[in-house]
């Protein structure tokens, strides 16, 4: 029987609750496909300041490099949010994709005929997108230096720095127009050329590497654009390829487009290694830590499931296990498995447990199913 390795880091808020939902799912369908997973868990965030005084606690790093793959919960919360802070939970994971060089974030959009009616937008508008962000993650305004801020009232001052290489550029630019190849061959770079140096360089270089893909139809256009297009018209888009401030929030935006943010899910990667069929990545679900609801079993497992499945087909090669999860999740929605994020009312609605359970009774009985 093969055997996989995770990194598993349940962090704040709902996200203990949803990793081990999701955790629970990954032993079900092991245990139908053939293949077992071995397990490290580790704090990270605001668990881990309150345990140990700093969000990225000595040893996590490496234990993540050790295994095939990591699994996040959520970071963060009104606990540790003051401002004024010098430890913060988003420390954590900042300083973990820039260790583990997470460079390239993906972010799936795709809307379920069945949930479109809970999207905020026209059904009409939102019936049939199907796209993916792909986001820089390890460079921009939440990396360069300096940054920090001065002074005191009314004389405070505080500083961002936005900064990329070519070669940053390059490598997230090739993996947007990589994934492009295996879907409909469009890709959409976002920028604000028009004003800041740094897009000027991103979108020369996007250009370039363009030409190497000449199957791959590129179009350019401007983020406050992109962020217009997004709820006029969603469907135009394939691949969105963007930095890493501008990926953050018009991510977030595409995840109303789907209905709710409980159901998106992402994987961050980095460069492939010799073994072609499997790439090191970290995988998360694209909602916060929700502290509103956290203990309280309501919170919506399924982005993190889902984010699961991009583990079992990236990191540990096994397609047939992700495609049973991806099925079982869709089934699960077409016959009205509804959390309160996805339109239910409190008598109706699922909690996290019994949406895990769902999703298990849903699954193939293994690898010989057809």
């Amino acid at each position: 029987m093969k055997t996989h390795s995770l990194a598993v880091l349940p962090g704040d808020g709902v996200g203990p609750e949803v990793v081990a939902a999701a955790l629970t799912v990954l032993d079900e369908v092991g245990a139908r496909f053939g293949f077992t997973v071995q397990r490290t868990e580790h704090l990270i965030g605001g668990a881990a300041i309150d345990a140990t005084g700093t969000a990225l606690p000595d040893g996590v790093v490496d234990a993540c490099r050790k295994a095939d793959a990591v699994l996040l919960g959520a970071v963060g919360g009104p606990k540790w949010d003051d401002p004024r802070a010098t430890v913060r939970p988003e420390q954590g994971l900042l300083g973990l994709r820039k260790a583990l060089s997470l460079y390239a974030n993906l972010r799936p959009v795709r809307v379920m005929d069945a949930l479109a009616q809970f999207s905020t937008m026209r059904e009409e508008v939102i019936v049939g997108t199907d796209f993916i962000c792909v986001r820089e993650l390890t460079g921009g305004l939440y990396f360069g230096q300096p940054q920090g801020r001065e002074g005191e009232p009314p004389n405070r001052s505080a500083v961002d720095t936005s900064r990329y290489t070519e070669a940053e550029v390059e490598r997230v630019a090739r993996v947007a127009f990589e994934l492009a190849r295996q879907r409909r061959r469009r890709v959409c770079s976002v920028d604000k050329q028009n004003v800041l140096a740094t897009s000027r360089l991103w979108r020369e270089v996007v250009t370039e590497i363009g030409r190497d893909y000449p199957d791959v139809v590129l179009v350019h256009m401007l983020v406050d654009t992109a962020a217009m297009q997004l709820v006029r018209d969603p469907r135009q888009f394939d691949v969105i390829l963007t930095e890493n401030l501008f990926g953050d929030i018009l991510s977030d935006e595409a995840a109303m487009i789907a209905g709710s943010m409980g159901m998106l899910s992402s994987a961050s990667l980095g460069d492939s290694g010799a073994d072609a069929s499997r790439r090191f990545g970290m995988y998360e679900p694209v909602h916060g830590s929700a502290p509103d609801i956290a203990g309280k079993g309501l919170a919506n497992p399924l982005a993190t499931i889902l984010s699961v499945a991009h583990c079992l087909r990236i990191s540990f090669a096994e397609p047939g296990a992700a495609q049973a999860i991806e099925d079982a999740v869709e089934d699960a929605i077409n016959q009205g498995a509804r959390t309160r994020d996805l339109g239910a009312d409190d008598d109706r609605a699922m909690g996290t447990r019994e949406m895990t359970d769902r999703v298990v009774e849903l699954l193939p009985l293994g690898a010989t199913a057809g």
